[in-house]
């Protein structure tokens, strides 16, 4: 007798079908991560699929989006691969006083994207699974205000929230400037709680501490009390993504 997840599943995959698309090309794990994120909710894991599917087919025609289509974005090299955090994630970290805020939206959207299927398929050991998921650090030491683009920020995580599900195992947040708070709290409004849950705000010595153990020295720079040897995410060679 199938459990009520397997039951969930089957209904999501039946859902789909009635939507006039298919899960042919994606496993369990895949779809469980629109069902996770949908609440166990099979029409509306189903509904956010498909849509992610149609998204996926016009936005990134290749599969991929090409480095030319992004150039102005590579230029400067502020995000890195810092290895695996203890839970085996992928970690990735952005210098954002190197950041400035994008003048092209499309163009930024298409980086957003890119960097989200390098990150996500550099954890993958094998063949992939479809529930991969990334850490990322926002590091804002010495971000003035021309590095500050809250719009930006909201288009990214937005994102994430539609068009990856459950690929966000933490975002930590460090050395978050004074006058960037009423702006976190104006982004914050724009998330769902779920994202939110996800999000640690680094401040004090204990909130340090626990960032560090979840984190690993392994993955750490030495700047955060690490020893992690970066790699500039333009320089990382990973498969494309396929779900």
């Amino acid at each position: 007798m199938a459990n009520l997840h397997e039951v969930k599943l089957s209904q999501m995959n039946e859902a789909i079908k009635m939507l006039g698309s298919s899960t042919e090309k994606y496993g369990d794990p895949t779809l469980e991560r629109f069902l996770i994120n949908r609440a166990m909710d099979p029409k509306k894991a189903a509904k956010m699929f498909v849509e992610w599917q149609k998204w996926r087919t016009s936005f990134v025609p290749l599969g991929f989006i090409p480095d030319s289509e992004i150039a102005e974005q590579l230029e400067e090299r502020k995000i890195f691969f810092q290895g695996f955090s203890k839970d085996g994630h992928p970690v990735m970290s952005l210098n954002a006083n190197k950041h400035y805020p994008a003048k092209d939206r499309d163009q930024y959207k298409k980086f957003i994207v890119q960097f989200l299927d390098k990150a996500i398929a550099s954890g993958m050991k094998g063949k992939e699974i479809g529930n991969e998921k990334i850490v990322a650090i926002i590091d804002m030491q010495n971000a003035g205000y021309k590095y500050v683009d809250a719009n930006r920020l909201i288009t990214c995580i937005k994102i994430i929230q539609t068009y990856y599900p459950e690929r966000l195992a933490k975002l930590y947040m460090l050395n978050m400037p004074w006058f960037f708070r009423g702006v976190w709290k104006m982004v914050a409004l724009a998330l769902e709680k779920e994202t939110l849950d996800k999000v640690m705000i680094v401040s004090n010595e204990k909130e340090r501490t626990q960032f560090m153990a979840e984190i690993g020295e392994d993955a750490l720079p030495k700047e955060f009390g690490g020893n992690a040897k970066l790699q500039a995410y333009k320089d990382i060679e990973a498969r494309r993504l396929q779900c």
